[in-house]
């Protein structure tokens, strides 16, 4: 089968791949630039929750201090609650200082 394209057909036939590849070009470039301020927004996403992630543990351990202490001025029960959390701090810090004088 031959085929037979007049010159004419063949300029409209490059033109009209010349201009796709324009059209995609054009995109390509519009997306490497929304892929770019995608990135950068991770990127400010992922500080952000780093951020949060600490403020999320100070108030934690400010939590559970005030836990303590509310405890040890609650009831009977929580001094007791307290005095054997206490207790149990002092044998970490026994078995701590036992591991280091070996």
């Amino acid at each position: 089968m031959h085929c037979v394209w007049s010159m004419s057909e063949l300029v409209k036939v490059v033109d009209s791949l010349e201009n796709k590849i324009s059209k995609l070009l054009h995109k390509s470039e519009l997306l490497q630039q929304a892929n770019a301020r995608l990135e950068s927004e991770l990127g400010n996403l992922k500080q952000d929750k780093v951020e949060v992630a600490n403020s999320v543990s100070v108030w934690e351990e400010r939590y559970n201090s005030l836990k303590l202490a509310n405890t040890m001025l609650g009831s009977n029960q929580d001094k007791t609650d307290a005095k054997l959390k206490i207790n149990s701090l002092i044998r970490e810090l026994d078995h701590c200082i036992a591991q280091l004088s070996e």
